[in-house]
């Protein structure tokens, strides 16, 4: 939509320009410009910011405190990680910085605040993350208090292939304003490749809190950028770490029919560092079938130049699909811009509004070649076509190891997923990856994602409960691993699950090892197919139930790793169980209590 004179109050002169620039910019330099505008009305009014779609900065007046809160609230630690980096830049623009997770803020020092900056990740079906539910929960109560001195900002991670996309940013962007409190700019919800849009808004949260700011970032920013790049020797998410693989191996027995693979991984090198709780994020490659198959059902040539980046970069079709774009999941913005690039009617049809419901069911369990087969896609360009794509997102995976025990090293384990759907077979991307085409040395590029908020206790002496059936047991052989080697003396108790013993018992030397030498001190399994009932982790907990409350009592810190749909929802279940049967507490004294632990820090989970 072009700017006209009549409805604007440039001149034509200005009009031309602007209707020239405006077209080729970025969302990232829009959000740009529109806090660096917001923060010159402080001492000019003869620029009005252009109209646009992306989010804007509303704020007018200056910024009457230099302090600045910043409040995260993270599953896996990216939140965590982007807040860190954020208050550093406030730091160097001379801001007085309070970082904080939401679960350590006390929502009573809310009143007291007048810039307010958050950054906040969704998890599962719309839900808060851990750290976040105790905030989440008083900001939504009678107890919340009006804000309208309060100047806030949100920044969103989330997930498009998920319905409830950034809900949690959503909610507390809804609830801040109707408490009083005014938008700092607009909140900015990112998709999993969240590195540029959550730069950009870094960028117009700095250049609206003040017009000094501003000026700094628009005149250091790049030396600052530089000055950092010459002395940063850390691999990170957006530069990985060409690793070796050293060792991979099948964890299952013969005849299971699961394939779990263990993969050691060298580090040597990088100067990549972890702790047991972390995580080892995987750039995978999709399956060369699928990438095949896709290029055919389009009559596309593999050799085809395409555009790999923004910046232009461009590669093979065949290395674009294989190594750089997702195409083995649909989210609904995919299918509306694909739309838009057809004339199919049934497609059309199927992103209109008010056929959610129809929407959702097509897009669970189909991928990118049942898209362009359903709806004849053939004569959409593979130019127009990857455009639209999202960028192949890297996997995480509870690291399975301690640096302590084995230096330079890192392991992970990692189940394998193929299943049919839809009349195809289907194969997970990393996971199969992983076990077809890692083996011992090939490169995998990889980063360390740390997350504090799945960490041993400071006091080796404290017990220690850990929950964590198949891949789940991952982070607690990282865990007795380390604890080994540091010789902690606190108790620890092991529950794991899986199908079958004789073929699923994923690391079992190790662990009757460990319980033999005492680094173990309880070990209970559950092996759900060897019995007519099925038994699972949570079943073992309600029969030790006494002895659970007992450790419980001690100050026991619980660990819960792996499924979160429903493992984690019956492993929680069986904690208030126990505590309403042993400890004579009623349900929601039970809900407090476990609230309470995790607050405290002794109730964690890494579920996915």
């Amino acid at each position: 939509m072009e700017l006209q004179v009549l409805n604007s109050p440039f001149n034509q002169e200005q009009v031309e320009l602007l209707n020239r620039v405006l077209p080729t910019l970025t969302d990232t330099q829009r959000i740009w410009l529109s806090g660096y505008l917001t923060a010159q009305q402080g001492s000019t009014n003869s620029v009005a910011a252009p109209a646009t779609t992306v989010p804007t900065a509303v704020a007018s007046q200056p910024v009457i405190s230099k302090e600045v809160t910043v409040l995260f609230g993270s599953q896996t630690g990216n939140s965590h990680g982007l807040a860190k980096k954020l208050a550093k830049k406030l730091e160097e623009q001379s801001f007085q910085v309070t970082l904080s997770s939401m679960s350590d803020f006390k929502p009573n020092n809310l009143k007291k605040v007048q810039n307010l900056l958050m950054i906040v990740s969704t998890h599962g079906e719309g839900d808060p993350p851990d750290n976040a539910i105790s905030f989440y929960e008083f900001l939504h109560s009678k107890r919340a208090p009006q804000l309208e001195e309060l100047r806030y900002s949100v920044l969103s991670l989330g997930d498009t292939s998920y319905e409830f996309f950034c809900q949690t940013g959503k909610d507390f962007d809804k609830r801040l304003q109707e408490l009083g409190a005014k938008s700092l700019t607009e909140r900015v919800d990112c998709d999993v490749d969240f590195d540029e849009p959550a730069a950009a808004w870094v960028t117009g949260v700095l250049g609206a809190l003040s017009a000094s700011s501003a000026s700094v970032v628009v005149g250091g920013s790049t030396a600052a950028a530089g000055s950092a790049a010459s002395t940063e020797s850390e691999y990170s998410r957006t530069n990985p770490f060409q690793a070796e693989v050293l060792e991979n191996l099948n964890l299952n027995g013969r005849g299971s029919d699961r394939e779990t693979r263990h993969v050691e991984i060298s580090l040597e090198g990088s100067n990549l560092q972890y702790e047991p709780g972390d995580s080892l994020g995987v750039f995978p490659e999709n399956h060369p079938r699928l990438v095949t198959e896709l290029i055919q059902a389009m009559d596309w040539n593999a050799s085809t130049p395409v555009a790999v980046n923004k910046n232009g970069e461009e590669r093979p079709l065949q290395e674009a699909l294989t190594r750089y774009y997702e195409i083995t999941t649909l989210t609904k913005p995919l299918l509306e811009q694909v739309a838009k690039l057809s004339s199919n009617e049934k497609l059309q049809a199927l992103v209109a509004a008010g056929n959610e419901a129809e929407l959702k069911s097509y897009i669970a369990g189909r991928d990118l070649l049942d898209l362009v087969q359903d709806f004849s896609l053939q004569g959409v360009s593979a130019s127009q076509f990857v455009a639209v794509l999202r960028k192949l997102p890297a996997r995480l995976y509870s690291i399975a190891s301690s640096s302590k025990a084995s230096p330079d090293e890192v392991h992970i384990t990692v189940r394998a997923v193929r299943y049919e759907a839809n009349g195809r077979n289907r194969y997970g991307v990393c996971s199969v990856h992983l076990a077809e085409r890692a083996q011992s040395g090939a490169a995998l590029p990889v980063y360390i994602q740390n997350n504090p908020n799945f960490k041993l206790p400071e006091n080796p002496e404290t017990p220690i409960i850990m929950i964590g059936p198949g891949t789940g047991v991952a982070p607690f052989r990282s865990f007795l691993a380390e604890r080994e080697e540091t010789g902690a003396d606190g108790k620890t108790w092991l529950f794991y699950g899986d199908q079958h013993f004789a073929t699923d018992f994923l690391y079992q030397v190790e662990w009757q090892r460990w319980l033999k030498d005492g680094v173990l001190t309880k070990l209970d399994v559950a092996f759900s197919r060897d019995t007519d009932q099925k038994v699972y982790v949570q079943n073992r907990m309600l029969e030790k139930s006494r002895e659970l409350y007992q450790w419980l009592q001690e100050g026991a810190v619980v660990y819960i790793c792996g499924d979160e749909k429903k493992m984690a929802h019956d492993v929680n279940a069986a904690l208030l169980t126990i505590l309403e049967q042993e400890g004579g507490l009623n349900n929601e004294e039970a809900v407090q209590y476990l609230a309470n632990m995790q607050q405290q820090k002794r109730y964690q989970r890494d579920v996915y």
